[in-house]
């Protein structure tokens, strides 16, 4: 059969050529996945008649993220981030979890740091020199009907209150306001920090120029880390966020979600108080990929 050449006004019989080439994907979750990507690009490059100088500097872009990824931050993750794709993703995975009690996910972000270090619990994260005021965490990690979770790996993390994670200043120790802690027989933990501070999102690469391009701000509000992984239960990430934050509700990255918000209570010493409750489903325990070593 001789083949029919594709006439370039028709772009239906383009998408069923490419439809097709794809049938021989030999993953499934890969093929049904890429055959949605494919729909949905072209009904997009339609949608917006996408010009072959849009094409290019969109690809231009992507290149542009790889190349601004390194050790000290991922910009794939920023781009999903500033873009609501992150957070869709998590809640949308999570739903059922959500709709039973569980805790509220949020998203990985770009520096949860691998061999973060491990922590007695009760024990400061924040080196001695770390300014601020002092935050005293407390923390329970249970199942959805509220039994405890004896044994759960808590990894936390945050910026200080000069609004930067560690691994992006040079002043700060290696691997502060960091650590993994394991709950005890009652599913609890707890560490001493500081008050964190909200911060910009970086801005020196490709993502910081589509912020500029929307007219966007570019701060996230004042929050904490958490990963918590117990065998037997899915992997929870999470932020708890300070509803005090002038952004806590304007979040760039769209993460500052529903009961995540919290007020940090005063402890009558100059210090505050955070406690967490880290409910947990049931099912295959999978740790989210770390973007930095």
């Amino acid at each position: 059969m001789t083949p029919v050449p594709l006439n370039p006004s028709d772009p239906k019989a383009l998408l069923e050529a490419v439809l097709r080439a794809n049938e021989g994907t030999a993953d499934p979750r890969l093929k049904t996945v890429l055959a949605a990507a494919i729909r949905h690009l072209h009904a997009f490059a339609l949608e917006v008649e996408l010009q072959p100088d849009e094409l290019q500097a969109g690809l231009d872009f992507l290149v542009a993220v790889g190349k601004a990824t390194g050790p000290r931050k991922h910009e794939g993750i920023l781009l999903a981030d500033i873009l609501g794709l992150a957070t869709l993703v998590q809640l949308r995975g999570a739903r059922h979890a959500v709709e039973a009690g569980g805790t509220e996910p949020a998203l990985v972000g770009p520096f949860w740091r691998a061999g973060q270090p491990e922590r007695a619990n009760g024990a400061r994260i924040a080196s001695e020199d770390t300014p601020g005021p002092r935050l005293t965490v407390t923390g329970r990690v249970t199942d959805l009907a509220g039994a405890p979770i004896a044994g759960a790996r808590v990894e936390t993390w945050q910026a200080s209150p000069k609004g930067l994670y560690e691994n992006q200043d040079p002043a700060q120790a290696d691997m502060n306001l960091r650590g993994r802690f394991t709950t005890d027989g009652d599913g609890r933990f707890g560490f001493v920090s500081v008050r964190p501070a909200g911060y910009p999102v970086p801005t020196d690469g490709p993502c910081g120029a589509l912020l500029a391009a929307q007219g966007r701000h570019t701060m996230r509000p004042a929050h904490l880390h958490f990963i918590v992984a117990a065998e037997g239960f899915k992997v929870l990430a999470t932020q708890f966020f300070d509803a005090e934050d002038p952004h806590a509700f304007d979040d760039v990255v769209f993460g500052a979600v529903g009961s995540l918000l919290r007020r940090f209570e005063p402890d009558g010493e100059g210090g505050f108080r955070l406690h967490v409750d880290l409910k947990l489903e049931r099912g295959a325990t999978r740790l989210p990929h770390c973007p930095l070593p």
